[in-house]
């Protein structure tokens, strides 16, 4: 029958039933074993306990049982844990001043809407424990019991009451693992606490009460390379620790966040790791950090979700700006101050700080070389003999008659983090030896990249780059498409140095390069830009936000062009040059791709290598 041949229905308006209000608020308040599980340690922490222990059954689906030394609760509090919006966490009404986890009153009366849940608590001043039981929304009054003084929370059979809703839970293995991450972020917000998580029977982790550092090290599973982060801006405090580079994951699951020690997964600030991060990682990985955000309870609103673990700011660009400036910051700084390992289980080693290199230390010969190929400052003359035959023979061997041997420079080895060279392995890594011994590798192209990035950069920012106009300017065959797209940002390439014009057809006429670059290959430059510009057809050459926020990706594909290639033979005072350069340039520890342009071996790691320990 069609619409309009349909008799006209009047609907009639009913109230709902109590139970049904329940099973709706826990489709919100419960959404699977790992939400439950959460809402019930959070009331623990919110009851003042400082030892928690957490087991599951299957997942979590079959059985959930929080034990706690909290200040527990007497008969009539437990009837109250279970009525809807009974809570003992709100001071006021406005909802402006929440220092609690809880504050809806909604989760136990959820979860023994769905669920069979025992309540078990003893105040620690009283005689006896009470228990409570609340199966599919019917109670069971308190009775007497035995029982520690605390709480003893037991959920079985989650979703009996809504069989639809247990259809759509995945398998015990993918449960238990949205468990665990639940408690990890629970115990990394509070180090006070000591927590026991275990599934199936199977300890997972056991951590006592720790210090902030210790129960970072003991989630994250990092010690070596941690740093350590503390600024505050406009009444905001951020601290915390961060991995550097070469520590990063397939996914976003080790970033751990809090807020006014709420463990949250708040998008605002997932985006500001990911800008903070992207100049030094690759794409498609995720940094390892956990970070707790101060601020007044009256600047964010947490009650936005009922999972509550998003929030709302009132300053989100103040947020922002604090985020990404410290985590830039911390990441700022010169290659060997934050170890780059090889991932071998070695013991944990003390830092050490070195003083800064003296730039004046720079040899003669580096600068010549690295001018003439990257124009810094005045361009020195090489003799052909220097230029061709030093640095066109590859290694073929390490046999004296082909290779003098190098002794390392006492002086470069102890005081310098990147210590001091010794040999170059296939033209191409730097291979030199640091205090204790280490063994440090260095990718020459990856790390003479980011020194290009960072100076084109610094220029570019300073309004300083100068471009060097060519004595026979190169022609570059293009698409038809990819011609247009380059010639749009014709302005803006002009203030990196590249002054572009039509050639007719698909050809463009590029005159000028940076100086800088001097001696790269504009041509596959130009092709790769206008190539990356084509497949961005949401950039518009007007939106200079969004210049800004390329403008990084552009110098980064600039100074790959116009970087010391892999294949290219070094003298030592080039190397040792390259070294100490390293270590004054900031997020030198990996390339303008992400990737790392040194790593360390020490005794440790070689002689597992070779089978020694294990």
């Amino acid at each position: 029958m069609p619409p309009s041949e349909r008799p006209l229905l009047q609907p009639r308006l009913r109230r709902l039933s109590n139970h049904v209000i329940d099973l709706i608020a826990a489709g919100e308040v419960v959404e699977r074993p790992a939400a439950a599980l959460k809402e019930i340690v959070e009331n623990a922490l919110d009851a003042g306990a400082t030892r928690i222990e957490v087991a599951l059954l299957n997942g979590g689906c079959d059985r959930i049982e929080v034990s706690d030394n909290g200040c527990g609760m007497s008969p009539d509090d437990l009837v109250m844990a279970v009525e809807r919006h009974c809570t003992s966490k709100l001071s006021d009404e406005t909802l402006t001043h929440i220092v609690t986890l809880g504050f809806r009153g909604e989760a136990l009366p959820s979860i023994g809407a769905t669920a069979r849940l025992t309540l078990t608590s003893r105040q620690h001043d009283a005689d006896t424990a009470w228990t409570l039981r609340l199966e599919g929304g019917a109670l069971t009054p308190p009775s007497p019991a035995a029982g520690a003084p605390g709480t003893r929370v037991v959920v079985e059979d989650l979703f009996f009451a809504t069989p639809a809703r247990r259809k759509f839970l995945k398998s015990a293995r993918v449960e238990g693992s949205h468990a665990e991450g639940v408690m990890r972020r629970l115990a990394l917000s509070a180090p006070h606490c000591a927590m026991r998580f275990t599934l199936d029977e199977r300890p997972v982790f056991d951590f006592p009460v720790q210090s902030v550092i210790e129960r970072v090290q003991a989630v994250l599973g990092e010690s070596e390379s941690l740093i350590a982060l503390d600024e505050t801006r406009n009444g905001l405090h951020l601290s915390g620790f961060i991995c550097g580079p070469a520590a990063t994951r397939s996914t976003a699951a080790s970033q751990f966040l809090v807020v006014n020690n709420r463990p949250v997964a708040d998008p605002l600030m997932r985006t500001a790791i990911r800008v903070a991060y992207r100049p030094v990682i690759e794409p498609g990985r995720h940094p390892v950090l956990a970070l707790h955000l101060r601020l007044p309870h009256d600047r964010v609103d947490v009650n936005v979700h009922p999972s509550k673990t998003e929030l709302r700011f009132a300053e989100e660009a103040d947020v922002r700006g604090l985020m990404i400036g410290a985590m830039q910051r911390a990441l700022g700084h010169g290659a060997g101050e934050a170890g780059v390992r090889m991932r071998f289980a070695a013991p944990a080693r003390q830092a050490i700080h070195y003083p800064p290199p003296d730039p004046v230390s720079l040899t003669s010969g580096f600068i010549a070389a690295h001018s003439a190929m990257a124009g810094l400052g005045a361009p020195a003359a090489l003799s052909p003999k220097s230029d061709i035959q030093g640095f066109a023979e590859g290694l073929g061997s390490f046999e004296p008659a082909t290779r003098p041997s190098m002794e390392p420079d006492p002086i470069q080895r102890t005081s310098f983090p990147l210590g001091a060279p010794v040999a170059q392995v296939f033209d191409t890594y730097i291979l030199a030896v640091g205090q204790d011994g280490d063994l440090i590798l260095v990718d020459q192209h990856a790390a003479h990249e980011r020194l290009t990035h960072e100076k084109l950069l610094a220029q570019y920012t300073s309004g300083s780059l100068k471009a060097q106009r060519l004595l026979l300017p190169e022609v570059i065959d293009l698409p038809p498409g990819q011609a247009g797209r380059l010639l749009e940002w014709k302005t803006a390439l002009e203030a990196l140095g590249l002054e572009i014009e039509s050639f007719g057809g698909g050809s463009v006429l590029l005159r000028t390069m940076p100086v800088l670059l001097q001696g790269g290959d504009g041509v596959s430059l130009l092709r790769d830009l206008s190539e990356e510009l084509t497949a961005d057809p949401d950039l518009v050459p007007g939106d200079s936000a969004a210049l800004e926020r390329r403008i990084d990706a552009v110098i980064a594909r600039m100074a790959c062009h116009g970087s010391i290639r892999a294949g290219r033979r070094l003298q030592q005072d080039e190397m040792s040059a390259l070294l100490r350069q390293m270590e004054q340039t900031p997020r030198a520890n990996t390339c303008s791709h992400g990737r790392p342009t040194w790593l360390r071996l020490g005794r440790d790691e070689l002689e597992k290598l070779f089978g020694r320990i294990r």
